[in-house]
């Protein structure tokens, strides 16, 4: 079945009404809806439940509107990112599958979906999770019938982090933790990239030593966000397939640091759209869906030769220096501030930098 795409916006912090308005209007019913990525307006740390509210909310335009059970709907994978700093406008991307027909001799996008086993405290930071996370990869690709790694443009993750309660489970069955908690968000957003190279064929199975530290390996696909909701990796793994319906199609570049527009550029071109070599927002012509995109503060403190003091900054935290200029960049770019852009990007493109994904619209 085809990839239907949309984006809405998200007008409070437990607003669904773009997901209902998509559905009421025909575009898709509830019980099409496959996945759900999302910006959510909170810190974007440990304790923001602004993910936790519009989880709940779009589950619950889900349940009202369709015929799955609770059970069923609560299996969907939702993967929100907080944090909107900046020019950042709160927003969700919604994938769901119908039956629209697309051209039979081309590509065009596709989407799997598995869960991991239990990621264990103690797994956080170690091959245990590497392992894991590349298992359940692999379970998604099978999911979206693709075959070749080189189709595969985007994986997009939720895995869990530390809390003090988690880490006291650990200490009960007599292992230890990684990291502190606080530490834990990056730390498992880089081997979740780590499993998602290794699946794909990307790197290596890296040493334990490595994992978070060797800097120079890293995923170009990989999206990873992690949060207190879940035990488990959730893989949302997109990319093109030949015959598989619809009109969207999704392609992929990196950023090479954090003022690289060309690279949001290059990712569009990817993914199917004609533009101009030094293109601008009007030669998208309303053809792009969205982007996705994760970036770092460069730990070298240095931007294309210039000192950067975000890292020394005690009253604002690096990730929302980040933050902030990569979604005024990605915005510049694309001309919406409705863009996907998250920090913690270790281990996912190259330090500094980080992997962009671009989904456009290829219909008449």
């Amino acid at each position: 079945m085809a990839i239907e795409v949309a984006k809405v916006e998200i007008k409070s912090v437990q607003d669904a009404s773009g997901l209902a308005d998509c559905i009421n209007k025909g575009q898709f019913t509830a019980d099409q809806v496959i996945g759900v990525i999302g910006k959510t307006e909170g810190n974007g740390g440990v304790n923001d439940y602004t993910r936790i509210l519009s989880d709940q909310a779009f589950r619950r335009v889900l349940l009202k509107l369709g015929k799955r059970s609770e059970l069923e709907i609560g299996k969907v994978p939702m993967v929100w990112s907080g944090g909107c700093d900046g020019v950042i406008t709160p927003h969700a991307t919604i994938f769901a599958r119908n039956d629209k027909k697309g051209p039979a001799d081309q590509s065009r996008l596709v989407i799997g979906t598995a869960l991991s086993a239990e990621i264990l405290p103690e797994d956080i930071g170690r091959p245990a999770m590497v392992e894991k996370v590349a298992a359940a990869v692999r379970l998604a690709m099978q999911d979206a019938g693709i075959t070749d790694p080189a189709d595969v443009h985007y994986v997009q993750t939720k895995t869990p982090l530390l809390t003090v309660d988690s880490v006291r489970a650990a200490k009960s069955r007599g292992h230890d933790v990684a990291c502190e908690v606080h530490d834990s968000m990056g730390v498992s957003n880089g081997t979740t990239a780590l499993g998602i190279g290794v699946a794909l064929g990307e790197i290596k199975m890296p040493r334990a030593e490595q994992i978070c530290r060797d800097l120079d390996i890293f995923s170009s696909v990989s999206s990873c966000s992690s949060g207190v909701e879940l035990d488990q990796a959730q893989i949302v793994l997109l990319g093109n397939k030949p015959g598989a319906g619809g009109r969207y199609r999704i392609g992929h570049g990196v950023m090479k640091d954090a003022l690289d527009m060309d690279g949001i550029y290059d990712a569009i071109r990817n993914a199917g759209l004609t533009l101009p070599e030094r293109a601008r927002s009007e030669d998208l012509k309303g053809k792009l869906v969205n982007c996705f995109i994760k970036c770092e503060a460069d730990h070298r403190a240095k931007l294309r030769g210039r000192r950067q003091i975000m890292l020394d900054d005690s009253d604002v935290h690096h990730h929302r220096h980040a933050k902030a200029a990569v979604g005024a960049v990605a915005a510049t770019a694309i001309g919406d501030p409705a863009v996907f852009v998250s920090v913690d990007a270790m281990h996912q493109g190259p330090h500094g930098g980080g992997p962009v994904i671009a989904i456009v619209d290829l219909g008449e």
